[in-house]
């Protein structure tokens, strides 16, 4: 058996992995990463990019008709073969030379195969031939190895051979009739993506669209599904599925629906990819996810192993992942080095946005974009808050945006330290606007403070303005 030895090494060469062994390189220690699957990871091939592809052009087409001028210059519908084909080039056609041209230039080593760890800082590499290769870590073992989705058990569901998000994002055709269970964010997505391409979307969503987001926004979007022709069945659980031999898909509910579909995609949760890595080696549950503190070590695994990304569950959205990456890359180098991780910039990189400041976006008719917490979550944990509300639709810069623009914003105010702790948007193009309310968060700006910045107008961003005016001084 071949033995290399690096002083960091990464499970998982996805954005997540890919981020930590840069980080350990530019800090003078070498890395290699470990892959079974391609470089570039759930984000690059199934996830962030492919399926933001999907939901582009039919955004930019919804913005086109929304404008006298621009309405009447779009002369036909949605080209479902071209939106395919940029999908596609999104996803590098589903090949990784280019991921992997990147590891060789940032002088990171690259084993393929699956790895597992077999004891102490110790990775064995089993590649497609079979022929295993050790690999013996000097400082760390980085877990990267993400997430996959959930698949319920249903009766008939998996003989059904139901879609996952992966099948969704990389679908060769647009099926006539698509059931989607859940009413999360790939759920609410996927459906905007496939009603406009021309699927007859129904979305089973027994907890509600969008159920962790502030009530009006899954209110909002699923307004907007309903008026592209998507069937929205608030409340309904699948309870068995079965494919016919004539290819249907026939889904039943607990309240003895009937629904039928060519395709069926499976969006109710994610799974950590911790089954086959070794954890059973050093005393931990294969199949678990990962506890750590916030340097990112694991709890139980010792002073050596470390887990980044969806696998430790914190978070699981890939710009939180790369974060972490950070965060866990400069914590090993400085433990390398003999400096601690509250020492000059290292105590700067330990993870603690993870739990009250994590931005993200929905990428639906209307989009969503949310930072911090919820006035739910707010209140279930303790604080004293005010709950600010506003008609985005009303913004001078929103009506420039688009006739008929209609949007909802939402501030949660902590009343003892007179700071943002969330905020909520809701309506086109709002994606741009959500790092202004990162900032103000992580930054614990006082309102005070907030008042003298000025935003430029006419824009959308004059909704903070309207916010601090319906607050008060």
């Amino acid at each position: 058996m071949t033995t290399m030895e690096y002083d960091v090494i990464v499970i998982g060469a996805g954005p997540v992995g890919e981020n930590v062994a840069d980080r350990v390189v530019r800090g003078g220690l070498t890395a290699a990463v470990v892959e079974r699957e391609l470089v570039g990871g759930e984000c690059s091939y199934w996830a962030c990019m492919p399926t933001k592809a999907l939901l582009r052009s039919a955004s930019a087409l919804r913005a086109a008709r929304q404008l006298p001028g621009a309405r009447e210059a779009v002369t036909g519908n949605l080209d479902a073969a071209a939106v395919l084909a940029r999908r596609d080039s999104f996803a590098s056609h589903w090949e990784d030379d280019g991921q992997v041209s990147w590891l060789e230039s940032a002088g990171i080593a690259l084993h393929r195969g699956q790895g597992r760890i077999s004891s102490a800082r110790v990775v064995e590499v089993t590649g497609a031939d079979g022929v295993t290769t050790r690999l013996t870590a000097r400082h760390a073992v980085v877990v990267a190895t993400g997430s996959s989705a959930l698949l319920p058990d249903i009766p008939g569901l998996r003989e059904a051979a139901a879609w996952s998000s992966r099948e969704a994002a990389s679908a060769r055709s647009v099926p006539r009739r698509l059931a989607i269970i859940g009413g999360g964010v790939v759920a609410a997505e996927m459906a905007t993506a496939f009603a406009a391409l021309g699927s007859s979307v129904t979305v089973l969503a027994r907890d509600g669209v969008l159920p962790s987001a502030e009530p009006f926004a899954g209110e909002l979007v699923t307004d907007s599904l309903r008026e592209a022709g998507v069937s929205v069945r608030l409340g309904a659980e699948a309870v068995a599925v079965r494919r016919d031999d004539s290819g249907t898909v026939r889904i039943e509910t607990a309240a003895g629906d009937g629904i039928e579909a060519d395709e069926v995609l499976v969006a109710v949760g994610r799974t950590p990819n911790t089954q086959d890595i070794g954890l059973d080696r050093i005393g931990l549950a294969p199949g678990a996810w990962l506890a750590v503190d916030d340097t990112l070590r694991v709890a139980g695994g010792g002073e050596w192993l470390y887990a980044a990304g969806d696998v430790n569950r914190r978070v699981l959205l890939t710009h939180q992942g790369k974060y972490q990456a950070r965060a866990v890359g400069d914590v090993i180098v400085a433990r390398a080095t003999g400096a601690t991780v509250e020492d000059g910039r290292w105590g700067r990189h330990v993870a603690t946005a993870d739990e009250r400041a994590v931005p993200q976006v929905v990428f639906t008719d209307p989009e969503v974009a949310s930072v911090g917490l919820t006035a739910a979550a707010a209140e279930a944990a303790g604080l004293r808050t005010r709950v600010v509300d506003y008609d985005l639709g009303a913004v001078a810069g929103s009506t420039l945006h688009a006739d008929g623009y209609r949007g909802h914003a939402r501030m949660v105010v902590d009343e003892d330290r007179k700071v943002i702790v969330g905020l909520t948007l809701a309506g086109p193009d709002v994606a741009e606007l959500i790092h202004a309310a990162t900032i103000a968060i992580v930054g614990e700006v006082p309102l005070d403070r907030l008042w003298h910045a000025v935003p430029a107008y006419p824009t959308v961003s004059e909704v903070w303005l309207r916010l601090l005016e319906a607050y008060g001084r």
